[in-house]
């Protein structure tokens, strides 16, 4: 039984040690110009004016998460909908159930209205 996952161990083997000979060799024989322009942060030798990482407001952070809570919970949705007509017939237990989720989901998505997170200042 382990024998039959020998060839991916070795294939594990050989793609991390050509990983590690390649880091090895680039660092002893790639060039070493170390100077103020290449230390710098821009390359050009043009100082910067203004910080590299501008700030977002929380807001951005606040509808990205609730897209992402949204979506995993309608990635639900397509399971259902594949087992729906197999399952009805025998009971509408599997549309209530469903019909649930999707309430909860409505509430869930109400409340985050009325909170005024979708509103931009």
């Amino acid at each position: 039984m382990i024998s039959d996952y020998l060839p991916v161990l070795f294939v594990f083997i050989l793609a991390v040690g050509a990983a590690l000979a390649f880091l090895g060799l680039t660092h002893l024989l790639g060039p070493r110009v170390k100077d103020k322009v290449k230390l710098s942060p821009y390359e050009s030798g043009v100082d910067p004016l203004a910080p590299s990482h501008p700030r977002l407001t929380v807001r951005y952070f606040i509808v990205g998460l609730i897209f992402v809570i949204f979506d995993i919970e309608i990635v639900f949705l397509f399971p259902w909908a594949v087992v729906f007509k197999d399952f009805i017939v025998g009971s509408p237990f599997i549309l209530y159930e469903m019909l649930f989720f999707l309430t909860v989901l409505l509430f869930g998505y109400v409340y985050v209205w009325r909170k005024g997170v979708f509103e931009w200042e």
